[in-house]
């Protein structure tokens, strides 16, 4: 078990402040943090605040990294914060910055037989059924119900990530999702007219919480705004995939 870096009685005169929400370093606060710093003054103190205890033990090793002096942190009772001094001759984030603008996701989808495919991504790997199903009952989800879900999912733990951070409180969340396909009839070629994809997704989010709704009215129009998976439904992508034979 890593030990964990000693608290500090008292709250440190921060230049800055960095609030995480439930973000943790594994999942993007250190390039929060590397933005929040840039209005740090040489010598000068960044606060940070995160719900995520795991950041306790993880901070430390980038600031020796980074050459930011950890300074040390404080449990409080929703929150924790963190204190990071930036260094006068700190190493220069650009070039971690640049990986996470061009970094790209991957994923390895295999068939070998029947109706299913696996995909496999990461740590993870999960079967997926045909483009589209009517079926009642199916061996797996269709893909455009995997993309429903993935549109679904992207929406509801981004607009938990962005309340967490303007420090609400969520109770519960649901979005549900309907979309229609323009001509399903050309995926199954008895048709040549009109397009295969989802020509309109029209959805509502279902949420609980004790706070105003202009502020959630707020981080909702924020959610849709900065969703990665809405934005490459909605601008559409750039999309070349060639074919190879083994």
């Amino acid at each position: 078990m890593i030990e964990q870096p000693p608290q500090i009685s008292e709250d440190l005169a921060a230049d800055a402040i960095c609030d995480g929400g439930n973000l943790d370093c594994g999942s993007g606060l250190l390039l929060v943090i590397r933005k929040a710093m840039d209005d740090v003054p040489s010598g000068g103190v960044l606060e940070i605040r995160s719900t995520e205890i795991s950041v306790c033990e993880d901070l430390p090793a980038w600031c020796r990294m980074t050459c930011n002096p950890f300074l040390g942190w404080r449990k409080l009772e929703s929150s924790n914060k963190f204190f990071v001094q930036r260094g006068e001759s700190a190493v220069s984030e650009d070039a971690e910055y640049r990986k996470a603008r061009d970094f790209a996701w991957q994923t390895r989808v295999h068939w070998s037989n029947g109706q299913t495919a696996k995909v496999y991504a990461r740590n993870h790997a999960w079967e997926a059924g045909q483009p589209a199903s009517f079926d009642v009952q199916d061996a797996a989800p269709s893909a455009v119900e995997f993309l429903l879900g993935a549109l679904g999912s992207c929406l509801a733990m981004g607009f938990q990530i962005h309340a967490s951070r303007r420090g609400v409180n969520l109770e519960e969340i649901e979005i549900s999702l309907a979309g229609k396909i323009d001509n399903i009839f050309v995926f199954l070629g008895s048709e040549t007219e009109g397009h295969s994809g989802f020509k309109e997704i029209r959805g509502t989010l279902y949420v609980r919480a004790d706070t105003d709704e202009t502020v959630m009215q707020e981080i909702w129009q924020h959610t849709v705004k900065v969703s990665p998976v809405l934005n490459t439904i909605g601008r559409g992508a750039k999309i070349e995939i060639v074919m190879r034979i083994v």
